[in-house]
């Protein structure tokens, strides 16, 4: 009895002489769980503003908003093609700059005909010289260019950074990179000078995490990202709205698409998908563009890195 007595008169002593630093956690929890709440509360309301508003609310057409014509770069991927036709929708002429002829030109045959707007193929090939810059001036001389649109071209299967054929690894840095910087260089001007315009540059929610045998996807999409925001810092005061979109696994609009790009919740159509983000234009400057995405991107950045490499070796392994 007398060891009894005496641990409950230790623990007494001890409760009394805690009491004080047990009120002071209690406060600094009930204000933690307070602070969680309220950006739980402010990410729910951006996400109703950027994704569900601009949908329900009509505004001004995009061509009164922007311009006229669209220049987009990169539209032999799906995501890109969507886009522009998306555009073509609401009235925007398109020109395509491509190196591949034939992957555009029934989309811009398609686009002029189910739209009723103009579409342009430019061939350049920016590797070769500066001509290439050139072209894409001339095509837009005496025209209201209110859009650029510069998609990053995907990386069909995982590989890692020592398979890569050197000359595909620059080709890959040299399109994803280069040439996006430098369309920008081109198409910056004239919007300046009308004081209004939008350049929307498209890349991947792999900027958000490294990635295993997506080195160079997720490096050039860091910078597309990166590139965007820095520029919308610049020019947003311009009249320019510069818009980084970071998407997540967009289905494949292929004849025959893989099973893990089969279209669903997450995983939407090319076209779905540009509704979508179109709708986010002069909303969000930077949004994965479709809602889906979004839970996946604040539920991806929250995740400590060092677990995101744990689980992604394991995956692997």
């Amino acid at each position: 009895m007398a060891s009894v007595d005496s641990f409950q008169l230790l623990y007494g002593e001890i409760a009394r002489s805690c009491n004080p630093y047990i009120e002071t956690l209690a406060l600094i929890g009930a204000l933690y769980a307070a602070r969680r709440a309220v950006i739980l509360l402010r990410d729910c309301c951006t996400l109703v503003r950027v994704h569900f508003l601009p949908r329900i609310i009509p505004s001004k057409k995009l061509t009164q908003r922007f311009g006229d014509w669209a220049v987009v770069y990169g539209a032999a991927e799906p995501v890109a093609k969507a886009y522009a036709e998306e555009l073509a929708r609401h009235g925007v002429s398109i020109i395509f700059v491509t190196r591949d002829h034939s992957s555009i030109r029934d989309t811009a045959a398609t686009v002029s005909q189910s739209y009723g707007v103009e579409a342009v193929v430019i061939l350049a090939d920016f590797s070769l010289d500066q001509a290439a810059g050139n072209l894409i001036k001339e095509a837009m001389r005496g025209k209201d260019i209110g859009f650029l649109v510069n998609c990053v071209e995907s990386v069909a299967s995982p590989q890692s950074l020592v398979e890569m054929p050197e000359q595909s690894l620059l080709d890959l840095v040299n399109k994803n990179v280069a040439v996006a910087t430098l369309m920008t260089r081109l198409v910056l001007p004239g919007m300046l000078e009308r004081s209004r315009g939008a350049v929307v540059n498209i890349s991947s929610g792999a900027c958000a995490k490294p990635l295993p045998g997506r080195v160079t996807l997720t490096a050039s999409t860091g910078y597309m990202d990166h590139f965007s925001r820095a520029l919308h810092l610049e020019y947003s005061g311009n009249g320019i709205f510069v818009q980084s979109l970071t998407p997540f696994q967009i289905a494949s609009s292929e004849r025959q698409p893989s099973s893990s790009s089969t279209p669903g919740w997450f995983v939407p159509k090319p076209e779905v998908y540009a509704r979508h983000a179109v709708s986010t234009l002069g909303v969000s400057n930077r949004t994965t563009g479709y809602w889906p995405h979004t839970l996946q991107y604040g539920l991806m950045t929250r995740i400590p890195e060092w677990i995101w490499v744990l689980g992604s070796r394991v995956l692997i392994s």
